[in-house]
């Protein structure tokens, strides 16, 4: 960010079936590593790569339709979009037909945005972003799916069904969370960025707990 350099040399592969986190201090540069997989900060140098295929500079609809989603810890919804619109943005490669049954689907597990549909983003509360910007991720049925600490301001009911939805997700996973019984829970391998720099692969989930 201007002449600020956030991340230096991270090297990582999430393979397929796995659930890794990422952990470390706040301003480490978690956040912003997820945007540099999703296109939403630039990088000096390096590559990022999709199933063999170099992904540098794609714009986030074409991420989309390739399979990746994103969930963001701020700014994770159209504020000027309702949110029927919002739910659209998630499946903009999907038939009409494929579309409408996704968002009855996220409707169904969200409740509470069924009521409403016609109010903009920028309307909703803390918990109804979330759970926006999440059904908007999962409606595009991806294969790569980044979550930055996707459970702030969701009730227990709730982060209860979205750690079932994770654990039986058939994709790849990328997770920020600073929620350790969370981290311990759920991750097939814990990754520790500090100052911009991977610093560890920890096999001993122990020393997180």
């Amino acid at each position: 960010y201007g002449s600020v350099q956030i991340l230096n040399g991270i090297d990582l592969t999430v393979n397929k079936g796995e659930f890794v986190t990422i952990f470390g201090p706040n301003g480490c540069g978690k956040s912003t590593f997820l945007k540099v997989l999703f296109g939403l900060a630039t990088h000096e140098q390096g590559i990022v790569t999709h199933n063999v295929t170099d992904v540098c500079g794609w714009r986030s609809d074409r991420l989309v339709k390739r399979g990746i989603a994103d969930v963001t810890q701020v700014d994770n919804v159209f504020p000027s979009l309702s949110v029927r619109e919002n739910l659209q943005m998630g499946g903009i490669q999907l038939s009409s037909k494929i579309l409408a049954e996704r968002i009855t689907e996220a409707l169904d597990m969200f409740g509470d945005l069924k009521f409403r549909m016609n109010d903009l983003g920028a309307s909703l509360s803390g918990g109804e972003r979330q759970m926006l910007a999440i059904s908007r991720a999962l409606i595009s049925n991806p294969s790569f799916l980044l979550l930055d600490e996707p459970t702030n301001h969701l009730d227990f009911a709730t982060i209860d069904w979205l750690e079932r939805r994770v654990l039986s997700f058939p994709g790849a996973v990328l997770f920020i969370t600073h929620d350790r019984a969370l981290l311990t829970k759920l991750a097939s391998r814990i990754i520790e960025i500090d100052r911009g720099k991977l610093v560890s692969y920890p096999g001993d989930y122990r020393r997180f707990v």
